[in-house]
């Protein structure tokens, strides 16, 4: 009976691991290969390589946290750590086939407060420091992302190109014996430097979501009565993550959420970087939290501080008639360099295949913060206040429905 549990209990890890790394690959790598400067096969292989990289490291730091300080390891019984991961499973089977922004990481610490709670060995002082790091985290990225864009993002996005390339960025002269790689004629220095960036930045999503998810697939196990160690558990996962890096990562790859695609390919990236920053630090710290969360939350800050240029911090604090509060705006970054002057290409227009629309030989300067412009508000919002709503409410419910759930399963079942 015990082995059976094993091996259910490996199968439940596989196909948690499965479906992370289906999706994550497409969200780390989906500009870069929608760019033509990566093929999904090399992508894939990235992905796979960085998130081994990230889960090896600071990975087992989250993995030592969820399968034996959150609640003692000799409480993950077989049968009790099938069901931790059936319910994680089952969260993201619910996100994959109806879109909801459940987090993998919340569902799984959930699911181990409700074992802890019904078996009264809960660690509280650290689940504390676990909910007050998952409240701090979207606050400090929200912080980030509207000092990025009030200040930072506008310069950044008058120097920094990135450009959709008709024929691969890195290309094969195949006329001798050996491929020759040669790098794309039509790519100016500028378009070199975006698209490196591009790549770089996507290994370091991959990196990241390693180092965050690993646990996920395989904590449960690893606390099992050592049914697997902590290296057996990270070298399941990642050969977890390959097989849906190769497979149903092909499609995401192409397919971007409907909740970021009119965000430039730079706010994208800035994005990645202060959400992946973020989770790579907790997770050195041992805590689990969602990637998802955090990036949700600088896209949101971001996109306030790049709409709220058109005012000083002074009229921001005193909205008048004439200048009401500023809402969040796609337009305020899509525009962010001039009328006549586009940004670059956003992540809906590379899962379109769409042209972007041609720089102008000369741009216009950056205008001050609170000087009236070609990037004052605009109306349409970057995240709608339904889908704002939804994103915190499933925030909040995610765990408290994971525990909800589970605490009779483990009170009265098992």
């Amino acid at each position: 009976m015990v082995a059976l549990l094993t091996v259910v209990g490996i199968s439940v890890a596989v196909f948690v691991g499965f479906n992370i790394g289906g999706s994550s690959t497409g969200v780390a790598f989906g500009p870069a290969v929608g760019s033509r400067l990566l093929r999904k096969v090399t992508a894939a292989g990235l992905f796979v390589g960085f998130g081994f990289l990230g889960a090896w490291t600071v990975g087992r730091e989250v993995i030592a946290t969820m399968s034996s300080s959150i609640v003692p390891a000799a409480q993950f019984t077989p049968l009790a750590s099938v069901t931790v991961l059936f319910f994680t499973g089952a969260s993201l089977l619910l996100s994959n086939l109806y879109g909801v922004p459940a987090s993998t990481s919340m569902t799984a610490v959930g699911a181990i407060v409700g074992l802890g709670l019904a078996s009264g060995t809960l660690n509280q002082a650290l689940m504390f420091v676990i909910v007050s790091a998952w409240i701090v985290a979207p606050l400090i990225c929200l912080f980030v992302g509207a000092v990025v864009g009030r200040y930072v993002y506008p310069y950044l996005d008058r120097y920094v190109a990135f450009t959709t390339f008709d024929l691969h960025f890195v290309q094969f002269d195949r006329s001798g014996t050996v491929p020759r790689p040669f790098l794309n004629p039509n790519a100016s220095p500028q378009d070199v430097v975006g698209s490196l960036s591009v790549v770089a930045i996507g290994c370091y999503m991959a990196f990241s979501a390693g180092a965050s998810n690993a646990a996920n697939a395989v904590a449960p196990l690893v606390g099992a009565g050592g049914s697997l160690t902590v290296d057996q558990g990270v070298v399941l996962a990642v050969t977890a993550f390959g097989l849906g890096s190769f497979t149903i990562a092909r499609r995401t790859l192409e397919t971007v959420g409907d909740d970021i695609t009119e965000l430039p390919i730079l706010a994208s990236l800035i994005v990645s970087v202060v959400g992946g920053t973020v989770i790579t630090i907790l997770s050195s710290a041992g805590i689990p939290a969602s990637l998802a969360v955090s990036t949700t939350s600088t896209i949101i800050g971001l996109g306030w501080g790049r709409a709220s240029r058109a005012a000083t911090l002074a009229e921001l604090a005193t909205p008048t008639a004439e200048r009401p509060d500023v809402a969040v705006s796609t337009g305020a970054l899509v525009t962010s360099r001039a009328e006549d002057a586009p940004a670059g290409p956003t992540i809906g227009d590379v899962a379109r295949k769409e042209e972007s629309a041609e720089k102008p030989d000369e741009i216009p300067e950056v205008p001050d913060v609170g000087s009236e412009g070609p990037a004052d508000i605009d109306e349409n919002s970057l995240f709608d206040p339904a889908a704002a709503k939804r994103i915190v409410t499933m925030w909040v419910l995610t765990p408290s429905l994971a525990i909800v759930a589970s605490y009779p399963v483990f009170a009265f079942l098992i």
